[in-house]
């Protein structure tokens, strides 16, 4: 009887882990897409949830990725650059994660990065520069998620039958809960469904200057077209897109970053050399004279695209229990 009742549980578990993932998205919108080999589930979400706010995936287990993606900051961090784990300096603005699943490229200047689950590796292993500083250490992450007897029971939900806990599998897992951090619900949006009281006269004078003064490049559902431009002059210091492509003719240029939530993402650009919303229009060619009134404008509507419910759902937050124990 015990052993039907485990075997029963097994079961239950096995189908919860693997049911097909149910998205709440609004009308029209596309669920983002999913590799084949990384299928969504609720115990693979809740798993990457854990491991977004584990420092134990840095070298000295100072640094997670939430340090850089502060949920208040609709996971952005506020600061220019962002030093690594070993005090490096960092090389570019670290951007919002809202709607990062539809984006592609992933990345101010790889056009390779177009999976959440490849960009995931970056930060963690990479070394131009190094954030995290694990390089070369993958099998000590495993061993470290290794000892910890609920980080096993995890894996062993997110992927049944191959719980392997391994950086692979931890990366998957990541990219799974980074592909729920969903930003649709702004005030802007409640404008775009009919609702006209949802923006002040502002932010709704603000939209027209948008649309046609900017809505060429931060166009679509995501306020960004995916494709890279020159705004600021080329530097020798970060030559952009030209570092991948290896033509001069792409120096300066990186992708257009979405719009949503930009309110809480300042400083500004790839170099975070912008402190306001204000002076990056202005750094935009042919607003360096732009009135006043259409800077506050802009502003006004600007600020309509943050998304509290972004910035405000627990099940997004640092977790406080798994498997049923206090963290």
């Amino acid at each position: 009887m015990r052993r039907r009742l485990t075997l029963a549980i097994a079961a239950l578990v096995l189908t919860a882990a693997t049911a097909p993932w149910q998205w709440t998205l609004p009308a029209g919108m596309r669920a983002p897409r999913v590799p084949a080999d990384n299928p969504m589930s609720a115990a693979k979400v809740e798993l990457g949830r854990r491991l977004f706010y584990d420092a134990d995936l840095s070298a000295d287990g100072t640094m997670a990725c939430a340090t850089c993606h502060e949920q208040r900051r609709a996971f952005a961090d506020g600061n220019t650059t962002h030093a690594g784990v070993h005090g490096d300096p960092g090389r570019r603005n670290v951007p919002g994660l809202g709607n990062v699943g539809w984006m592609t490229p992933l990345t101010w200047a790889d056009p390779r990065l177009t999976t959440l689950e490849a960009q995931a590796v970056v930060p963690v292993t990479g070394t131009t520069p190094v954030e995290m500083g694990m390089a070369g250490q993958e099998s000590e992450i495993a061993r470290r998620l290794a000892r910890d007897a609920c980080y096993r029971a995890m894996f062993a939900r997110a992927f049944p039958g191959d719980g392997a806990i391994d950086f692979p599998h931890a990366a998957r897992a990541l990219a799974a809960f980074e592909r729920v951090l969903i930003s649709l619900d702004s005030p802007y949006d409640a404008w775009m469904r009919g609702d006209r009281a949802a923006l002040p006269p502002a932010a709704t004078a603000g939209a027209a200057l948008f649309r046609r003064d900017c809505g060429a490049c931060h166009s679509g559902p995501l306020l960004s077209d995916g494709r890279f431009h020159r705004i600021l002059p080329a530097s020798p210091a970060d030559p952009g897109l030209a570092e991948r492509s290896g033509r001069a003719a792409d120096a300066g240029r990186f992708r257009t970053p979405s719009l949503r939530n930009v309110a809480l993402t300042a400083p500004y650009f790839h170099d975070g050399s912008a402190r306001t919303m204000a002076d990056a229009i202005t750094r935009h060619p042919g607003k360096a004279a732009a009135p006043a009134a259409d800077l506050a404008a802009l502003t006004a509507f600007l600020t309509s695209l943050t998304d509290r419910r972004l910035i405000a759902d627990k099940d997004l937050a640092l977790p406080d229990r798994a498997c049923g124990m206090p963290l």
